[in-house]
Formats: structure tokens, C-alpha cells, sequence
């Protein structure tokens, strides 16, 4: 019997659903590799577990860089988030008691901000809007991958919604499904990295300074505490300590954990207010082995995890979509395979390598940084006084945050 082509709602056990790309992960990655190949022609198919509204419902916000803006703004869609989400001009960098700090401006890049900051259900809920807009992208929401095949032509997806098994057919699968990755672990794809001695404390405070418009990153002795301003005179924080002291502060009533905060935070933001419960993580590194596989390729924390310090996390995602979805663009285009091994390796060649660097620069960060060995703390502490001091250098260190060093994407440059 031949099988035909079908949507989900007319799907029997004797059809299937065809695509070109499917994506596994409804998030931030997945749904920006879509809307990053909206005009491409592609059919695309974005599966996801669960509801809209409950992977859009995470309570964190990002540090987005300036590279991660100009992606969105060449995918079309910064004019949505820009408005409903933060820029900082100013970074302060500084180590416990120390009295130096390094405080990076816009004017030393010569650019309107140094970052911008956005909350997940933010940026997720314009994303997701985005995708129905355009008739070759389709999002199964509550709909669960149970197994993937890969044929010599296309990938062959296994999926469950509502209890009712079917199947979807692809030339390339792209495994966007976080750091748990289902796609990742079917490949039986390795991984290679450690778990930290420490665990993040993330919620949002409301306070009263004056100005909101300053990322602080403080490193003290036991992992680097960040605050990142949102709209309204809020902050998200990221706290990151030993995994016994940052489950002691999380489980603290309300006023005895602000009292705590208080000693660790900058007086100008003056009195402060929770917004939210506090969310407690592990923290890891984690590198992919490889990011490919036969038809098949991983992007963000599916692909790669790294330390929180300098809030890279995100924005090494967000890179790897442009990257992948100007390759396979191009190559569609031109009517070749979008799931060759050519294309993918290609892919892998630019990406896995660009982040090793800044996974190894946020380890470099947070061993310095996070101990009190006095031989290090006066290394560390003479690098912030050299940096203040050598222009160059520091607008190095800047162009490395902000993801301004190294190859841009196309998608960029729009």
C-alpha cells in the first residue's frame, strides 16, 4: 500500500506526515530556526511535548547579546522583542571587596547598548506567534517523539499525541530539545564535559534606584552573582554558589533570604522586592561529541551547555541557528540535500569549535574567580587593573561578550 502525505488531524495508521525539516524542541532555538528559514521554501515541522503555554510558562530571562539582536533583526522579528524587553549601556565587573571595577559603556564599541535583556514567556510568546503566520511552518504542540530512524534519504519520527502513535518523515531532523535531549540520546550521540560544585539561584527583584540601565557581574569568593535589568525597574539574578549554601539560601523565608541578598548586591538599587520564587539548578558543562549525525543535527543546550557566568548560554544557541539556517538556505536554493553529510559537517565545523571557546572561557571565569587561594586573587585582581588599563584589551574583552569577535552570520548582517 502506498502511503500518502497528511496533516496531523487526518492521519490514520496507514499515512504519514512528510517535511523537509523537523525540529524537535518548541523553545527558543527551535522556533527561531524556523522563523529563521520562514521564506526558504522548506516545509517545516516543530515538535514539541508539551502545551504552548507550559514551555513558554519558565520563569528566567536571558542576557540576549548584541549579536543575538542583530539575528533576530535579520530574521524579521526584533521590532516585536525589542520593545518588550531591556538594554543595558553599562557593565560592571568587579571582584568581592575589591575596589577596582571594570565598567564597560557603549561608547567603547561605539553602539546604542551593550545587551538587552528579555524574559522567556516574552520572547517564546512572540516567536510562537510568529510561526502561524507562515503557511510552511506547522507547530504539534503536546506532541511527544518516542523514537527517530534515519534512512539513507530521509529521518524517519516516531511521535504520540493524545495516545495515538504516528509517523513523520524528514530530510533532516534538528534536535533543539535542551540539555536532556531526547534526539541527542536516541543518536546514542556522546557527551563530554563535568558537573560544577555549584548551583544557580535565578528570581527577579523590583527595586528603587534611579536608573536601570547597568548588567553587574560580581564575582565573589564562592561563584559570581549577575543582574540583569528588565523592564520596570526589575533585575533577574543569577547567583551561583555551592550546591549546600545555594539550596540553604533557596529554602530561607523571604526576609531572611533579602537580608542575605542585600549584603552581595550594589546599594544604589536601594529597597528590593522578590517577584518571583526562587528557581535552584546544577550547574554543568557539557560539550557534544559531535553535533551531527545521518540526517540529523543538534543546536543549543542539546548541543552544548555552559556556566552562567557572562549569561552566554542562549546566545551560543541562538548563533548555531543562524549558522545552520544559512547553510541549509543556500543549499536548498541550489536543490541540493539539506540532510547531506557535506552540508552537516560543514555545520559542525563552524559551530563546535567556536564554542568550545567560550565554554572554556566561562570555566576559565569561574575557576579564577570562584575561591579565595590568595596567589589567585592577586592574579585576578592585577587582570582587572590591566584590563582598565589597556584599551585594546578591553575591547577585546568586550567584542568576545557581546559576541561581536569572530565570523559573523549572514543572518546578521541584514
Amino acid at each position: 500500500m502506498t502511503l500518502q502525505p497528511a496533516t496531523l488531524n487526518q492521519l490514520d495508521s496507514t499515512s504519514y506526515l512528510e517535511c523537509d525539516l523537523a525540529i524537535v524542541g518548541g523553545g527558543i532555538a527551535g522556533t527561531t530556526l524556523a522563523l529563521a528559514l520562514k521564506e526558504s521554501g522548506l516545509k517545516i515541522k516543530i515538535i514539541e511535548s508539551q502545551t504552548l503555554e507550559k514551555v513558554a510558562c519558565r520563569e528566567r530571562a536571558y542576557a540576549l547579546s548584541l549579536l543575538s539582536g542583530r539575528i533576530f533583526n535579520g530574521i524579521g522579528i526584533w521590532s516585536k522583542i525589542l520593545p518588550e524587553i531591556s538594554k543595558f549601556n553599562y557593565i560592571f565587573l568587579s571582584d568581592a571587596d575589591f575596589s577596582e571595577v571594570v565598567k564597560f559603556k557603549s561608547t567603547d564599541l561605539k553602539t546604542d547598548s551593550l545587551g538587552y535583556v528579555g524574559e522567556h514567556k516574552v520572547i517564546l510568546d512572540i516567536l510562537q506567534n510568529e510561526t502561524v503566520k507562515y503557511p510552511n511552518i506547522q507547530l504539534l504542540s503536546s506532541t511527544k517523539v518516542v523514537k527517530l530512524d534515519t534512512e539513507k534519504s530521509k529521518s524517519i519520527v516516531n511521535i504520540e499525541k493524545d495516545d495515538i502513535a504516528y509517523k513523520l518523515r524528514a530530510k533532516l531532523v534538528v534536535g533543539a530539545d535542551g540539555p536532556l535531549s531526547f534526539v541527542r540520546s536516541s543518536a546514542e550521540i556522546k557527551t563530554q564535559g563535568w558537573k560544577y560544585w555549584q548551583s544557580c539561584l535565578t528570581f527577579i527583584i523590583k527595586h528603587q534606584a534611579s536608573r536601570n540601565d547597568i548588567a553587574f557581574e560580581r564575582f565573589w569568593y564562592t561563584g559570581p552573582l549577575a543582574i540583569l535589568p528588565l523592564p520596570n525597574n526589575r533585575c533577574q539574578i543569577v547567583w551561583t554558589l555551592p550546591h549546600a549554601q545555594a539550596k540553604a539560601l533557596h529554602d530561607l523565608e523571604d526576609t531572611e533570604f533579602l537580608a542575605q541578598l542585600k549584603t552581595h548586591i550594589p546599594k544604589l538599587l536601594g529597597s528590593i522586592t522578590l517577584m518571583n520564587n526562587r528557581s535552584l539548578f546544577p550547574v554543568q558543562l557539557m560539550q557534544s561529541k559531535n553535533y551531527i549525525q545521518s540526517r540529523l543535527a543538534l543546536v543549543g543546550d542539546a548541543a552544548h551547555c555552559c556556566h552562567p557566568v557572562g549569561g552566554q548560554g542562549l546566545n551560543l544557541g541562538i548563533r548555531d541557528v543562524a549558522v545552520l539556517a544559512e547553510i541549509l538556505e543556500k543549499a536548498w536554493e541550489k536543490g541540493e540535500d539539506i540532510g547531506s553529510q557535506r552540508l552537516l559537517k560543514e555545520y559542525e565545523s563552524l559551530r563546535r569549535r567556536e564554542n568550545w571557546i567560550i565554554l572554556g572561557f566561562t570555566d576559565f571565569l569561574d575557576r579564577l574567580f570562584s575561591n579565595n587561594y590568595f596567589l589567585l586573587v592577586l592574579m585576578r585582581r592585577f587582570g582587572l587593573v590591566v584590563i582598565n588599563q589597556i584599551p585594546l584589551l578591553k575591547n577585546n574583552v568586550l567584542r568576545l561578550m557581546t559576541g561581536l569577535s569572530g565570523k559573523q552570520p549572514i543572518l546578521s548582517k541584514k
